[in-house]
């Protein structure tokens, strides 16, 4: 896709914020009430006992009557304010684990509808280290290792993580917005904003090393009807360089995705989080990058940081450009790509709320 400079604008809604300006207050945290918390724990605890098949299982059946009103509001927030938020109040501390994704998985329901993470199927995924890698290793997955992350991108319309266990010392959550990045690159280097919208190819085996192809293409910025999107991590485009059959980067491509990483990390323009127990972060994908600072574990295994990630599509009808993200690619819940479950897969509460032994 193509667009010509006299139809580029910044972006003047919610969606570009700085980090320095937002880390001044906290009217992105939202607390539950008491009332809240009850209900989600009762209605958690019946999901448990319950067991049902996560496939299958709808909001309906899980109904909320005093979270309703905030669900709406956050999921507000998301598709049309900052594009996030943190919710805080529940005691995973408390909880069994099961309890706490029980919980996490009815509010995803609400605010979506999950989708598969990986070529095994998962619904939850652990962010849980079982390896000492560092992104440098090819075959690091970064849900499963300590080191700093990039920012990027996730591979739905909403990505939730929530926190069970923080580390010993790290691990803090970093958001920056897309919207602010691009106005920033409009203004230093307009003739080189129009090549963001331009398809570029990015590295799927690196992300799931399951995955059926090496490389899916997307552009980095949708602009359609006005509404602008983004989906970035600069990592997986040089990356899908080293596969035979794909275009080499022009010289102009890889100053705009330099500047582009550039401006993500200069001071003040990404806002910091530390998790606590029980915290819930909703994201939009279209609207902010997110990464995450290495961290220490505690030497217990059952200590160590472990966060929970859901994966939702949200029917906002939100536009965005044919083939944009890796939307195209991704698996919807009820069933898998082939039609044949992997042979680790798991579909209840019980056993996905803990994290595989197999994976690193």
């Amino acid at each position: 896709m193509s667009m010509t400079m006299d139809r580029l604008e910044p972006v003047r809604t919610a969606a570009a914020w700085r980090g320095d300006t937002l880390s001044q207050g906290d009217d992105w945290i939202y607390r539950l009430s008491e009332a809240q918390v009850s209900e989600l724990e009762k209605l958690g605890v019946r999901f448990v006992e319950e067991n049902p098949d996560l496939r299958t299982v709808q909001a309906s059946d899980y109904p909320l009557v005093e979270c309703a009103d905030a669900v709406k509001e956050w999921g507000e927030e998301v598709d049309f304010g900052r594009g996030f938020l943190l919710v805080r109040g529940l005691r995973s501390d408390l909880y069994s684990d099961a309890l706490s994704s029980a919980i996490y998985y009815i509010l995803g329901l609400h605010m979506g509808d999950p989708i598969r993470q990986n070529e095994m199927g998962d619904l939850i995924d652990h962010i849980y280290a079982t390896s000492d890698k560092t992104m440098d290793d090819p075959t690091a997955r970064p849900s499963k290792i300590r080191d700093e992350l990039v920012f990027h991108s996730d591979s739905s319309d909403v990505v939730a993580l929530m926190c069970l266990r923080p580390s010993k010392a790290g691990g803090a959550s970093c958001l920056v917005s897309g919207a602010q990045i691009y106005n920033e690159i409009l203004e230093r280097r307009p003739d080189l904003a129009s090549l963001l919208l331009e398809p570029f190819h990015w590295d799927w085996k690196r992300q799931d090393h399951e995955a059926p192809a090496n490389t899916y293409l997307s552009p980095i910025i949708s602009i359609k009807d006005g509404v602008l999107s983004m989906y970035a991590g600069s990592t997986y485009i040089f990356t899908a360089q080293d596969y035979p059959g794909v275009p080499k980067l022009t010289k102009e491509q890889i100053e705009v995705i330099e500047l582009f990483d550039q401006i993500t990390y200069e001071e003040g323009m990404a806002i910091e989080m530390d998790f606590r127990p029980g915290d819930i972060q909703w994201l939009s994908n279209y609207a902010a990058l997110h990464s995450r600072t290495g961290f220490q574990d505690f030497p217990e295994p059952q200590r160590r940081r472990h966060l929970l990630r859901l994966w939702l599509s949200r029917d906002t009808e939100r536009p965005v450009v044919d083939g944009f993200g890796k939307n195209a690619v991704v698996q919807v819940r009820d069933k898998p790509r082939d039609g044949e479950e992997h042979e680790r897969s798991h579909f209840n509460i019980r056993e996905v709320s803990v994290p595989r032994a197999d994976t690193v």
